[in-house]
């Protein structure tokens, strides 16, 4: 055996084992949480990037995305001299005196001339479902046309909402008075979008129909499109001056004497016949998008119709378009739907690709701006080669892009942020959360400065736990003092407060600092009230048999103070110093005294934004010589009883005696509210001025 093969062969062999490890290592920084969050988010771009079309939101961007690739693409040609439109205009409707149903005479002398000018074919795009008097005249001249003559007809079965039965049956046995083999039905049923009605594609076969308008006035030129229903080829004018079919009045056409001006537009061409009328039987198309008519009731008579109503295509033009479509044999291919799927999974490897891929900025910048721009202008270059995009999930390929490099990205900052997590975890160990987010943001933040900020500051205390922890075994202190330190601290953090610091049992918070928000107030108010009702879960959770443990007091106060980083230059904290802090700690400690669990400043109630206080009188605390109003929080208490105390004690013209009486009204029982019972308690004993605290 060759040595060198030997070791080739070793070598190849740990190379599996460290990909595999590689693969383990990148899994354990990331998270199996994470991952599992990137590949849903992966699927969903994939998902994005074939569906789009479908989704919500998306699917009206698609759309107009659509738009503007039909815009681009359509051709300019000139007027086509295959097909001529003949249509009742508005000035047909004001000089026949007829709306609905269309006056039927004027089409009968109409019919009569495009016979003798010698049309190809004619189509009738008027339904033919209800009687006029001059139905007669109507039949005879359909009896005596030459030239095949096709007339609109629908079934209530295929379209229940444009005819009815009865309709259907009038139409039928109208035909059946011409005796012409030359006159023979065609379908004028068109599918617009059911979401926004606007006219993209052919419409779809409907059991026991006759062929559509186009397949029968073409006469079968090219079979492949009998039964195709892509997307309409709309054209534009080369001229603007110049419209793609010709369409005169049908009064001009009807009339003898002036027929003959316009024999050579009917002359050898395909006629269709329909109405040209602002509010009926118009449509959007996606070349000309246009907000859709008022309905004719909501039109004030006398009123002009919005200008952009003349942009709205006219039935029979759809028709005359689709005809022209199939004279011409255009037959717009789908992309097959296996081509879709890979066209989504290739947009989100490439967004992966970009994301991981070790790009300095402005080259990362160019393959972003480089990729979106190729996924936007593909499908205008398929929609010019003549495949049908209109349900191409262009839109979604740039979606699901953007979901799929931002999926990959945030993976790979998790990757790439391993020991810079691993930091800010050792430094949170010392510090606040916030703080410690700061400090690996801006490491200069570590300067040894304070400064005055307006901080809403809370102190807690357990009651009896000094006593306790004489009685017990340390390692039950520690176990105890360690799991009660642990709920309140999350009480804090939830609430987005900066724990301070721990004094044995007592935990010191503050918020408005480092980071200040507009609820500071409110949140500290409901940290507060949380961790008394923590300290009260805590003491149902202790274990049998030890001596039972005191409440939680809390003092919540507002007030400046001076924060900052504060220590030698090996060690730090960050704190807060000043009056507001003592003011705290002895709002807390006067909880004893009046018998209340929570005791809040009027600076930090009015600033809380929360209405659940009720005033507990005057005190001036220990070692104070200002009186300050304090107030208890009690959330359980009716709004209307809180707000008949603060009332109470708004009232500065009562006296001391009217104030008790109305005060022991609110507490019937004594046992059941001892703070209240407390005040009345030291309303009794104080005449003039606070009740002074021990």
């Amino acid at each position: 055996m060759v040595p060198g093969k030997k070791v080739a062969e070793g070598d190849d062999d740990r190379a599996p084992r460290q990909r595999l490890k590689l693969a383990r290592q990148v899994i354990r920084q990331t998270g199996w949480a994470r991952l599992l969050v990137t590949a849903i988010f992966l699927v969903t771009a994939v998902l994005v990037g074939r569906y789009s079309w479908s989704i919500p939101l998306i699917k009206d961007a698609a759309r107009a995305f659509y738009g503007m690739r039909m815009l681009v693409a359509a051709p300019a040609v000139g007027q086509d001299q295959r097909i001529v439109l003949v249509t009742y205009n508005d000035e047909t409707l004001r000089n026949t005196g007829i709306r609905s149903p269309l006056d039927r005479a004027i089409l009968a002398r109409a019919l009569r001339q495009i016979d003798a000018m010698g049309a190809k074919a004619v189509g009738i795009d008027v339904m033919i479902d209800q009687p006029r008097p001059e139905d007669g005249e109507l039949i005879a001249a359909l009896a005596a046309m030459r030239i095949p003559t096709y007339l609109a007809f629908a079934t209530n079965e295929a379209a229940p909402r444009v005819i009815q039965l009865w309709q259907e049956d009038f139409v039928r046995n109208f035909k059946a008075q011409v005796r012409n083999p030359r006159v023979r039905f065609a379908h004028i049923i068109v599918d617009p979008d059911p979401e926004d009605g606007v006219m993209r594609s052919w419409p779809r076969p409907r059991r026991g129909m006759p062929p559509s308008f186009a397949n029968a006035l073409a006469g079968g030129v090219h079979p492949e499109m009998k039964d195709y229903t892509g997307s309409i080829a709309y054209r534009l004018p080369a001229d603007p001056s110049v419209p793609v079919f010709s369409n005169l009045p049908i009064d001009l056409v009807a009339d003898p004497a002036t027929a003959p001006i316009v024999a050579s537009q009917i002359r050898g061409r395909i006629v269709l016949i329909g109405t040209d009328v602002l509010e009926i039987d118009r449509f959007d198309t996606p070349i000309n998008l246009r907000p859709a008519p008022p309905a004719a009731e909501d039109v004030p008579a006398g009123d002009e119709q919005p200008a952009d109503l003349n942009e709205r295509i006219p039935g029979v033009e759809i028709h005359a378009t689709m005809l022209a479509q199939q004279l011409d044999g255009v037959v717009m291919r789908h992309a097959p739907d296996w081509v879709l799927w890979l066209a989504a999974v290739l947009v989100v490897i490439a967004a992966i690709a970009t994301s991981l891929a070790d790009l300095r900025p402005w080259k990362l910048v160019i393959a972003l701006i480089v990729q979106i721009v190729g996924f936007g202008l593909v499908p205008f270059w398929l929609q010019q080669w003549g495949v049908d995009t209109q349900f191409l999930p262009a839109f979604g390929w740039i979606v699901g892009w953007v979901i799929a490099f931002t999926a990959a990205s945030s993976a790979a900052r998790a990757v790439n942020s391993e020991q810079r997590r691993f930091a800010q975890s050792a430094l949170g160990k010392y510090l606040p959360r916030d703080i410690a987010n700061e400090i690996m943001r801006d490491p200069e933040r570590l300067a040894l400065h304070g400064e005055k900020r307006g901080i809403f500051v809370v102190f807690t205390d357990l009651e009896g736990f000094t006593k306790l922890s004489h009685a017990i075994e340390p390692e039950m202190v520690a176990l105890l003092l360690n799991r009660y330190l642990d709920m309140l601290s999350a009480v804090v953090l939830r609430h987005g407060g900066t724990i301070d610091k721990f004094v044995g049992d007592a935990v010191v918070a503050f918020w408005g600092a480092p980071i200040s928000r507009p609820d500071d107030g409110e949140r500290a108010a409901r940290a507060a009230r949380a961790m008394y009702e923590a300290g009260e879960e805590f003491r149902r959770s202790v274990p049998p048999g030890l001596p039972p443990i005191g409440r939680t007091r809390v003092g919540l106060h507002y007030g400046e103070a001076i924060v900052g980083n504060f220590g030698g230059e090996g060690r730090i904290q960050y704190t807060a110093l000043g009056d507001s802090m003592n003011t705290a700690a002895r709002l807390e400690a006067a909880n004893k005294q009046l018998k209340t669990t929570v005791l809040a400043s009027r600076d930090a109630v009015d600033r809380s934004g929360l209405d659940w206080w009720r005033p507990m009188g005057t005190v001036t605390l220990r070692g104070r010589a200002t009186p300050i109003e304090v107030f208890e929080p009690v959330p359980d208490m009716p709004p209307d009883a809180r707000a008949r105390m603060r009332m109470l004690f708004s009232l500065g013209s009562l006296s001391a005696d009217e104030l008790r009486a109305l005060l022991a009204a609110e507490a019937p029982i004594e046992d059941e509210d001892p703070a209240l019972q407390c005040l009345i308690d030291r309303l009794n004993k104080t005449q003039e001025g606070s009740y002074v605290l021990d």
